[in-house]
């Protein structure tokens, strides 16, 4: 049997970059569904019905990208590449990433603008005699219009790992797209990746105050947001012309809060109009997001990633730094989604998937590492024959953890299916959600706030505490996210999953309660507003069962994929 190829990489949070021709899977999961109603109307009958206020309904502040070899029943509401790029309006566009295919970014860009659109490719291939940049810079040699800018990378393994596109158009708008895809054809192609879209910001009006910068609001944003681009100005102008530009455009239509990390020492700060980097970021931001904490209502968050760096022989930073940031409760469950060597197998791409997800569990520490993690795994496809199904789910790092459980069938009908579990994840979440009642079941849950981000578990990415006596982090490499809450859309908004679309379905809705009261004289204050979160997974989530490890790509696998092939170290 043929062998897949690999790449090794470092012990930090990189990307795999093998872009293999692609082969058509069989398909799966072909459930066809209803289109969902536009717009929600009230009934002019039955007066006699409870009222109900009116209805709004807030579409997904995240997608995925279309999966090649799934059907269209499951591709709705995705976007391509060229999704993004083929506006012929576009003017300049600034590519972040940490891979590069400049042909296959160009290729993206409508016919009769790309030779004279202003490109701009950001990469962390600092050393002049790396191949990686030696191949960019003959790859950008063949366009005119494409200018490399290298980061500055201080730390021995960081990465330059964020993800995203800055689009100038000739309208006089810009946008932001925050994604999870390097840029390359595979990661386009049949793996799970996500964005966060910008509304277009338009140039700001001379008369226009911004306000004041506060948690979610889009004068914070923009603050954070150029104070990422200047990081990038530390040694040598790399940003600078980008950031003078944004400065002049209204942010004020954005909701949400960045998350990003940028290479150094930074001090953490409680003042909004200062910008905080990696998991002091997180923190800060979440200070302002309202949760639920009761054991009653069974808080948890799903830390869904692509890649698991060293984190150390013990549990201390993951537990007292990162979980702690992520609202560590005595009622909070924290999972921990990554995919095993059966779904990377059974993987649309199969053992080619495996080149861009890793972690390691060869070494002494990585083996304790696997130790303390293993109670907290939980699948991506959620449909695995070795798996466990529990209810409750275990609390965080509890001293029966490792207990054995009852291996319990999932109820196939009460899955909520995202349509994705056969392709391979590359995409990073972090969710927090809450049942609303104690009777809730696993699936209806509410959503405290959601996290799409470049950066995966690792203390490159997210930072590590220094002494409390600095008030310090140290972080290695360049990420960014994009934070989203019920509470950006409304006083009393509430945020669901949604699945194989970017939309919930409506509710049952009567008015009249036979006091008079219709639709006619409502008031506007008791609007109900739900909005919609894109899961990229299914749930419930699966934990994994006792023989279950996590896929390693530095391990090799001989039992064949679907396609029938082998995966050597």
């Amino acid at each position: 049997m043929a062998s897949a190829r690999k790449r090794r990489v470092s012990d930090g949070d990189e990307d795999g970059q093998n872009d293999n021709q692609q082969r058509s899977a069989p398909q799966s999961l072909t459930h066809p569904i209803s289109p969902p109603l536009k717009k929600r109307r009230l009934p002019d009958t039955p007066t006699e019905a409870k009222y109900h206020p009116p209805f709004k309904s807030v579409g997904s502040p995240f997608q995925l990208t279309k999966i090649k070899d799934l059907p269209a029943g499951l591709n709705k509401d995705t976007y391509t590449l060229r999704d993004v790029l083929g506006d012929p309006l576009i003017s300049e566009c600034w590519e972040f990433n940490y891979l590069h295919d400049i042909d296959f970014l160009m290729s993206a860009f409508d016919e009769d603008v790309r030779s004279l659109v202003k490109v701009h490719v950001v990469h962390g291939f600092w050393k002049r005699e790396d191949p990686n940049r030696l191949a960019l810079q003959e790859s950008a040699a063949r366009f005119n219009n494409v200018t490399l800018h290298a980061a500055f990378l201080p730390e021995m393994f960081g990465t330059h790992h964020s993800k995203m596109f800055i689009l100038l158009r000739h309208d006089d708008t810009a946008q932001l797209v925050i994604h999870t895809a390097n840029l390359i054809t595979r990661d386009w192609t049949n793996m799970t990746q996500g964005a966060w879209f910008s509304p277009r910001l338009p140039l700001l009006k001379p008369e226009h105050d911004e306000g004041r910068p506060r948690i979610g609001n889009g004068a914070k944003f923009k603050l954070d947001f150029l104070n990422y681009l200047r990081a990038y100005d530390t040694k040598r102008p790399t940003c600078k012309d980008i950031t003078t530009k944004l400065m002049k455009y209204d942010f004020s239509s954005i909701n949400g809060s960045l998350i990003s990390s940028v290479p150094g020492r930074h001090t953490v700060t409680q003042s909004t109009s200062s910008t905080n980097f990696g998991w002091a970021a997180m923190k800060s931001a979440l200070a302002a997001v309202p949760i639920h904490s009761t054991i009653e209502h069974k808080p948890e968050v799903a830390i869904q990633i692509s890649s698991i760096a060293t984190l150390g022989p013990t549990d201390s930073w993951l537990k007292n730094t990162f979980l702690h940031t992520l609202g560590n409760t005595p009622a909070t469950t924290f999972k921990v989604v990554f995919p095993t060597p059966d779904e990377i197998r059974k993987s649309l791409d199969g053992y080619m998937s495996g080149g861009s997800i890793h972690t390691k569990t060869q070494s002494p520490q990585q083996v304790k590492q696997l130790q303390y993690l293993k109670p907290l795994f939980h699948h991506w496809a959620n449909d695995s024959a070795s798996g466990l199904r529990m209810f409750p789910p275990r609390p965080l790092l509890s001293p029966s953890a490792n207990a054995p459980s009852p291996n319990i069938a999932i109820n196939a009908s009460k899955v909520k299916n995202s349509g994705r579990k056969r392709a391979a994840p590359h995409i990073k979440t972090y969710i927090r959600s809450h049942r609303p009642t104690p009777e809730s079941s696993e699936t209806d849950i509410h959503i405290d706030w959601a996290l799409l981000t470049s950066a995966n578990l690792s203390k490159q990415a997210w930072g590590e505490a220094l002494s409390a006596k600095e008030n310090t982090v140290r972080i290695s490499s360049y990420e960014i996210g994009v934070l989203v809450w019920p509470g950006l859309y409304g006083e009393n908004a509430v945020m669901k999953p949604a699945f194989l679309e970017d939309a919930l379905p409506p509710p049952e809705q009567t008015r009249g309660d036979g006091d008079g009261k219709g639709k006619e004289d409502y008031d506007g204050k008791d609007e109900v507003v739900e909005v919609a979160l894109r899961m990229p997974y299914d749930l419930p989530l699966q934990p994994y069962g006792p023989g279950e490890v996590p896929w390693v790509a530095t391990a090799s696998h001989t039992e064949p994929d679907w396609m029938g092939r082998i995966w050597q170290a």
